[in-house]
């Protein structure tokens, strides 16, 4: 059974979002303003751009850590991954992208957890497609649990959420398989390009 973190129904999100970036040495701003972001794959740590379309993402992404209890290691952020595909990451591109590449990722390595945050997904709701401000920020956890239908058991799973599983399962596997093939090209020119932008700073 994987360990979650716990933060409590009557902190705001706002409140459980400081204790996370506390928790995970991610800095006041939650690193949202760095140019580049580290990437933890199991004992590699490589860095990807911090685009646009990833900072305006991760704004929610870092509540659903809140919200789920998923952690930041390499097993919290594969089921994270899977549960944000199942529930839908509405026009957050970045989103569809990484937590696709860490459903490939997660097959191969811990394909139950993998399974069960996705049909606890397919299950529940999300914030993408929430307005964010600070009218979210001050909604209590308890609250927002609730809505998102988070405060439940596990739910039993449906044959939708096979077929549905087994469907974004291939997605995955293909575009981790694709990441394999390129990474020989892509891998040294980002950390080239992570220096250079470093030595710039």
């Amino acid at each position: 059974m994987a360990v979650r973190d716990v933060y409590e129904d009557s902190f705001t999100l706002r409140d459980a979002r400081e204790r996370y970036f506390a928790a995970n040495g991610f800095g006041a701003d939650g690193g949202y303003s760095l140019a580049w972001v580290p990437i933890n794959v199991g004992p590699l740590t490589f860095k990807i751009p911090n685009t646009p379309s990833r900072k305006r993402a991760v704004r929610y992404h870092d509540l659903h850590h809140t919200l789920t209890g998923y952690r930041t290691d390499f097993r919290g952020e594969c089921e994270i991954g899977a549960w944000e595909i199942a529930s839908g990451c509405a026009d957050h591109h970045a989103a569809w992208f990484l937590n696709l590449s860490t459903i490939g990722t997660g097959l191969l390595f811990m394909p139950g957890g993998v399974w069960r945050a996705f049909v606890r997904g397919r299950h529940s709701g999300n914030l993408y497609r929430a307005m964010f401000d600070d009218a979210l920020l001050d909604r209590r956890l308890g609250d927002v649990r609730r809505e998102l239908r988070l405060d439940g058991p596990a739910p039993a799973s449906l044959t939708a959420d096979v077929l549905a599983f087994a469907g974004w399962s291939v997605a995955g596997l293909a575009l981790f398989a694709a990441q394999v093939a390129l990474s020989p090209l892509v891998l040294p020119l980002m950390a080239l390009r992570s220096r250079f932008a470093g030595a710039k700073a």
